[in-house]
């Protein structure tokens, strides 16, 4: 970082060196030029007692910061002291000056003015009673004048700066209450995904209780019947262990190790869903492309649990509007897209912002590493896509079956 932003940096980060080479260059200006005024202006030969009294003044100027208050008394207290010994007045004008400038940026608006104030009026009665010139003389006027200027500009600053940092703070809440809404919202998510999962495993372990119950008391009276039973335990046992698999899969997070994902259902149950929400009055149309091939279960289950939620959605938001579900095969990603005409982007606005609908499909979607979008189009209708990757030993079989 170079420029003007880098010198500001810095000078934040060494307060006590940026004091100390103010009240340095201070100090030379003062002994340079120590001017009474008059017509023409005069002189001040420099003495001993001047140099001392200006080290002592631009010195407190190094612990502005720190003592803001001590330091305007200190350098007010030299410069009176200044018209009692000599008379360079103009030695001494710049120290109470800067420091009445830091009351005001280091302390409130009350104190700042009173402080100032206070200032001007010991050095306007110390020049009346020394020098015997009056309120209207021009030494006095310029330090009152210059120390109520100092407090102005050092109030104005000091305003500024609350504001500024007001405003960062409220923008720091705002992009804090953002993250905490996005992560409660995906926590909502969750917990659905969580009572879904509760839902499958017990009808599964309720009909593996009922199944085991039969095989136990027909074993040796029926075991044809008993046969029977026990292949649907074993049946609903695969079943719930592969639904348990999958949905905490999408359970997972990040930082989670990862673990097999078996599902249940996938895309060769695409028509049967498709017919089910054309028995309930949505039109649907789905179409295929590529070559189709065996996808891993997680990627089989993600896509479709993203095209039955977004033709829920369609139902729900767009009533009768026809939906059309296109799947297409390429080689290294399998591409899942939902669009329906109606509906609007009014009408759709709660579900493509913040809708738990749209959470659970980006969470299946991210689950298995793949990437989702969801938003209005200019038609008026509304897209779902979801970009699911496929593994490098399916990109392989694919490849010698169409070379085949």
């Amino acid at each position: 970082m170079t420029g003007p932003a880098a010198w500001r940096q810095a000078a934040r980060a060494h307060p006590l060196v940026v004091d100390g080479v103010l009240a340095a260059a201070l100090y030379t200006a003062s002994l340079l030029a120590p001017v009474l005024p008059g017509d023409p202006p005069q002189r001040v030969p420099l003495t001993a007692t001047v140099a001392v009294l200006a080290a002592l003044a631009c010195g407190a100027l190094v612990f502005q910061r720190r003592w803001p208050i001590p330091v305007l008394a200190v350098t007010t207290g030299i410069a009176c002291v200044s018209m009692i010994v000599s008379d360079a007045q103009g030695v001494f004008l710049g120290a109470p000056v800067i420091a009445a400038y830091t009351v005001a940026v280091r302390t409130d608006r009350r104190t700042a003015w009173t402080a100032g104030a206070a200032a001007a009026l010991v050095y306007g009665v110390t020049s009346l009673a020394t020098a015997g010139s009056a309120w209207s003389g021009i030494g006095t006027q310029n330090l009152i004048v210059w120390i109520g200027m100092a407090v102005a500009a050092g109030d104005a600053v000091r305003s500024r700066r609350a504001y500024v940092g007001l405003l960062e703070e409220r923008a720091r809440r705002a992009e804090q209450s953002r993250e905490e809404e996005a992560a409660r919202r995906v926590v909502e998510e969750r917990l659905r995904i969580a009572r879904e999962l509760h839902d499958v495993a017990a009808h599964h372990i309720a009909v593996i209780s009922v199944q085991a119950g039969v095989a136990g008391h027909t074993l040796r009276t029926d075991p044809d019947v008993a046969e029977e039973s026990l292949t649907l335990v074993r049946q609903a046992s695969r079943s719930v262990l592969e639904e348990l698999s999958a949905l905490l899969g999408v359970l997972r997070r990040d930082d989670d190790p990862r673990a097999p994902v078996q599902p249940t259902r996938g895309l060769d149950g695409l028509e049967e869903l498709a017919g089910s929400f054309a028995a309930a009055g949505l039109e649907v149309a789905w179409t295929l492309s590529g070559h189709p091939r065996p996808l891993p279960s997680a990627v089989d289950l993600a896509a479709y649990r993203i095209v039955q939620e977004s033709l829920t959605n369609v139902h729900k938001h767009s009533g009768s509007s026809p939906a059309r579900v296109g799947v297409e095969y390429a080689p290294d990603r399998l591409v899942v897209r939902i669009h329906d005409a109606g509906g609007g982007m009014a009408a759709r606005k709660d579900t493509a912002v913040g809708g738990h609908g749209i959470l659970g499909m980006r969470e299946r979607a991210i689950a298995v590493g793949g990437w989702f979008e969801a938003g209005p189009e200019p038609d008026g209708g509304f897209t779902v896509r979801a970009e699911l990757p496929l593994p490098p030993a399916s990109v392989k079989v694919s490849g010698e079956g169409e070379d085949g």
